[in-house]
């Protein structure tokens, strides 16, 4: 069974990370620019901090591509941290050992990584679990799920985001979205009437050295039924999905469909109709509502996919907090190296790597085959069988 695996490597200001991509069949149109495009949207939005001015993120592909297109082989990536080149990252984050002393991290920074992964790994100095926990190790994830988007797009399934919540300022969303306009939008927005509030959001909680989070939504299109499975827990393509929208930083909870909103409601409101064939306009099978968001039973059912993040204000906040000393235990100040204020509109860009990472993995599932072709035909040959069983 053909899977879509991957693993990234690498700290926040370490040389830079590196990403490996095993599954990717042969055939499957591929370049840097590919990758760049979303490395440059995770970059974007309004609320980023100083470090998104440092680097200028590009992911060098070193094997599994030939000609532009992929051979079948693993795919090595890697993508550089310019902020190295400062001297001083280059004797903290040092690979080799050094004589000189170098000053430890002490300050357990609130709502980090910082205190359980001293204590789980015995640590005495927080800098080697701040580096990897960073959200620096999101611009990996960005350059694989740009390798998972190039292969779920092969059987026609497109992968979006926008902003629909930050702070309390919640959009209102449109029956239609203009991917291209939230694209352009700096806080990768559908509802242009409420983009400026949300701007003047952050300017306001920039000002008072505080952060503000929200919530994104992710929708994948064309995605054929199927995808996923009813007979295992760790099958069912919700919990997958949800898995890997909750591993991204500061998300604290998922919401698929109606989620939340559907709870507080009675089941006939939440039910999606199937409709009946004569109704059908664009393709076999229609529902009269998408309440589930796109999934029953850990199985796509051919609507959208419709998944959210939602992100608490990031922990870093350009203010000193209470808290404890590593080494003592006593009362101090945590310290401040440096921060974004919002992370919304970058947090849907990662939101749609996530997405399509899963996506991509559960697509070999179910067609995969060494070429893209052999995809291809498997995924036709099954969608001639989606219909009704006794056929006029």
């Amino acid at each position: 069974m053909s899977r879509f695996r991957w693993l990234t490597a690498g700290e926040s200001h370490g040389p830079g990370l590196t990403m490996i991509v095993e599954g990717m069949p042969a055939g499957v149109i591929l370049d840097e620019d590919i990758i760049q495009a979303d490395l440059a949207r995770r970059q974007g939005g309004y609320g980023r901090g100083a470090r998104q001015a440092i680097e200028h993120d590009h992911a060098f592909l070193r094997s599994g591509v030939r000609h532009g297109r992929t051979m079948g082989s693993p795919i090595g990536m890697t993508l550089d941290n310019r902020d190295f080149q400062n001297a001083n990252w280059q004797v903290r984050m040092a690979v080799e050992a050094i004589e000189q002393e170098v000053e430890r991290v002490t300050l357990l920074r609130p709502g980090h990584a910082d205190l359980a992964g001293t204590q789980k790994y015995g640590f005495d100095d927080v800098r080697p679990i701040l580096e990897r926990s960073s959200a620096r190790e999101t611009a990996a994830r960005v350059a694989v799920g740009a390798i998972a988007r190039a292969l779920i797009r092969e059987i026609g399934i497109e992968v979006h985001s926008h902003t629909v919540q930050l702070g309390e300022i919640r959009a209102n969303v449109p029956d239609h979205i203009d991917w291209a306009a939230v694209d352009a939008s700096p806080m990768r927005v559908a509802d242009k009437a409420i983009e400026q509030a949300m701007i003047d959001e952050v300017d306001r909680t920039r000002e008072g050295l505080d952060t503000v989070g929200g919530v994104f939504e992710v929708r994948a299109t064309g995605v054929p039924f199927g995808l996923g499975s009813h007979v295992h827990w760790d099958r069912k393509l919700d919990g997958l999905l949800a898995q890997a929208i909750m591993s991204i930083n500061a998300v604290k909870a998922v919401d698929i469909g109606d989620g939340v909103a559907g709870a507080a409601k009675r089941g006939s409101q939440v039910q999606d109709v199937i409709m009946p064939a004569s109704a059908w306009e664009r393709r076999t099978w229609e529902h009269m509502s998408n309440h589930a968001g796109g999934l029953e039973a850990g199985m796509t059912n051919g609507e959208d996919i419709v998944i959210r993040g939602f992100l608490k204000p990031i922990s870093t906040v350009p203010q000193r907090m209470p808290t404890a000393d590593l080494l003592t235990g006593e009362e101090t100040m945590s310290f401040y190296e440096r921060s974004d204020t919002a992370v919304v509109p970058a947090g849907g860009v990662v939101g749609e790597a996530m997405v399509a990472i899963v996506l991509a993995d559960a697509v070999l599932q179910k067609f995969g085959g060494d070429h893209v072709d052999e995809i291809r035909r498997n995924f036709e040959s099954f969608v001639a069988t989606v219909g009704p069983r006794e056929r006029p």
